[in-house]
């Protein structure tokens, strides 16, 4: 007996006995006993008495929520992310990057996620340690964001940023272990939602914070350069303070293995994730391509009977093929739009209004992403996400003629909003429909291509579309994003 803890046991060994949900009441330890068997040497009583202390005594947390305050520390973690996000452009170009050099930044940071996710993975394997990670991923974070104000040039900024999204991908592998820990399986689904909940909640605090700081500082008589550089400090120590609480918070070591992990994750619906909870311009995020890859990369995949190769699309429906390549083209359509965004509003804006903007495109996904759930669930999910990508297709133009209508940021603001109204649909609608096309036997495999593909799309078409608009504007560069999306459309109605 350790720490004064009760001398009841669970034997370990056996399955454990789940009974129906106990209300929580301060101060009284909820007793559940099992029928499980005990060993024949024991000298306890033939009975197992399983003790779940629901509190510890009155007005104090429960264990529950205690193994989970980590969360706050990582969304606090991520409040330093979401801010940066949109900060390191606009950094880049006060130090006079190009417009291909903007595309060029966003690219890299969509590239080097996943290689980072896949690298630190093995490297938790090899050690078997977890936390270490979730640690060096927050004080990494807080020192690259503290290092960028001394960048003078742009290509110091890229660096820095690839070195940003490299180490908050650390912590990916370890994440989804640590918070599905002592969970059935049929909680999975919740877990990871509210991992993903309290990201975007932080991202949008970010948001939140780079509005107000851009907004207030030339008030002071602080020249805009030097007030970015002073946000990034301000971010750095954001991240230290989740670095701190995550290492106080740190729940009790992960006992669920990356394989176990990997199996349960094919069969995870991904319906109430909240992937669109916070506005990007690839559809997936470094978890859902990380476990992708690991799963193509596990013997999942099915693979061409007559030669042996590997091949991804090997096993799947014409109408699935076509939906992967949907995804592709209009995953290339969105990056080819976001790559040039914020050069295209730094340039009618100030800073303030850049953040205010980028933080109303969040805002109309994480409002909307309840009802286009029910939406999608009331209606068939394919047309539902046409509607969707046809929106985001008119939108798209639309941006560079909004300001000769409306006021800049009241324009920009509603327009922006709506094109996160329509990522909310998009996003919950794609795991819908691969599931639906998908078998039994190759969905998590459709689910690693699909996430993958995208993902590679994303850095593309971020590069290109700041290269286009360098060449010949926004408009032309807009236009071609959206007729990206309308083909990704009319693949998307192919793929029956």
């Amino acid at each position: 007996m350790r720490d004064g803890s009760p001398a009841f046991e669970l034997n370990a060994s056996e399955p454990e006995t789940r009974s129906p949900r106990r209300p929580s009441i301060p101060g009284i330890a909820v007793l559940v006993v099992s029928n499980a068997p005990v060993a024949r040497s024991s000298p306890l009583p033939v009975v197992v008495v399983r003790l779940r202390k629901e509190f510890l005594a009155p007005g104090t947390p429960s264990a529950v929520d205690r193994n989970r305050r980590w969360l706050i520390a990582w969304g606090l973690g991520y409040a330093a992310v979401g801010g940066a996000s949109v900060l390191v452009p606009l950094y880049a170009i006060a130090l006079d990057a190009s417009l291909a050099f903007v595309g060029l930044i966003a690219a890299t940071a969509a590239l080097v996620g996943v290689p980072g996710a896949l690298a630190w993975a093995a490297l938790a394997a090899k050690t078997h340690r977890r936390r270490p990670f979730v640690l060096v991923a927050l004080g990494a974070t807080a020192g690259v964001l503290a290092l960028v104000p001394l960048a003078t040039t742009p290509a110091a900024v890229l660096a820095l940023n690839a070195a940003l999204w490299f180490v908050v991908a650390a912590a990916v592998p370890v994440l989804n272990l640590i918070v599905v820990e002592g969970a059935p399986v049929e909680e999975w689904d919740g877990r990871i939602a509210s991992l993903n909940a309290w990201q975007g909640y932080g991202w949008v605090a970010g948001l939140v914070v780079g509005t107000a700081w851009t907004l207030a500082v030339p008030r002071f008589g602080v020249a805009p350069i030097r007030g970015q550089r002073l946000l990034f400090l301000v971010l750095a120590v954001v991240a230290t303070a989740a670095l701190l609480l995550a290492r106080v918070w740190y729940p009790e070591p992960s006992t669920v293995s990356a394989e176990r992990f990997r199996r349960v994750y094919d069969r995870l619906s991904r319906s109430n994730w909240g992937a669109g909870r916070y506005l990007r311009a690839s559809l997936y995020g470094p978890t859902r391509v990380f476990w992708g890859l690991r799963t193509l990369g596990n013997g999942t995949r099915p693979r061409r009977e007559s030669a042996g190769v590997p091949n991804p699309l090997a096993g799947f429906s014409p109408s699935l093929r076509r939906y992967v390549l949907a995804v592709v083209v209009f995953s290339l359509g969105f990056a080819v739009f976001w790559g040039p965004v914020p050069a295209f509003l730094a340039e009618r804006v100030d800073d303030g209004a850049v953040f205010a903007v980028y933080l109303a495109g969040n805002l109309g996904s994480a409002v909307c992403y309840g009802p286009a759930g029910r939406l999608a669930g009331k209606y068939a999910p394919r047309s539902v996400q046409a509607a969707a990508l046809a929106g985001r297709a008119g939108l798209f133009p639309g941006v560079a003629f909004v300001a000769l209508v409306l006021p800049a940021l009241a324009g920009f603001s509603l327009v922006f909003g709506l094109i996160g109204v329509t990522w909310a649909v998009i996003a919950i609608t794609s795991a819908s429909i691969v599931t639906r096309l998908a078998d039994d036997g190759n969905r998590g495999a459709a689910l690693g291509v699909q996430a993958a593909a995208a993902g590679l799309a994303t850095a593309v078409g971020s590069a290109l579309g700041g290269v286009v608009a360098g060449a010949a504007g926004y408009l032309p560069t807009f236009g071609l994003g959206a007729a990206l999306v309308l083909t990704g459309l009319v693949l998307v109605m192919l793929a029956r």
